[in-house]
């Protein structure tokens, strides 16, 4: 299964709510269980973004779906990478002509 890497950055009605964010995290899990795919991993950081999501699941389609419902909570903008486990990269590789 693909795994994504969501960066996420509070809005402002995000930061006015904050008080909200263990609610907003329990619903953005129910999200992701919805569509099939299983959170791996949160994390709250400093610098660019204000937190970090790893999550694994069934496929882009799927992980599209759950951004949408989740995004519009208005509360995070979120900019979402498409990861590849080292080995299954060194498959590739080991492909390669």
């Amino acid at each position: 299964m693909p795994i994504f890497i969501i960066l996420g950055n509070l809005t402002e009605k995000g930061v006015k709510t904050i008080k909200e964010a263990g609610k907003r995290q329990k619903q953005a899990n129910d999200i992701i269980q919805s569509v099939g795919a299983k959170l791996l991993g949160l994390y709250y950081t400093f610098g660019k973004y204000d937190w970090v999501a790893v999550v694994e699941g069934p496929s882009i389609e799927a992980a599209m779906k759950a951004l949408f419902i989740f995004g519009q909570g208005g509360t995070n903008r979120t900019e979402t990478l498409v990861a590849l486990k080292a080995e299954d990269t060194l498959k590739i590789i080991g492909q390669l002509p």
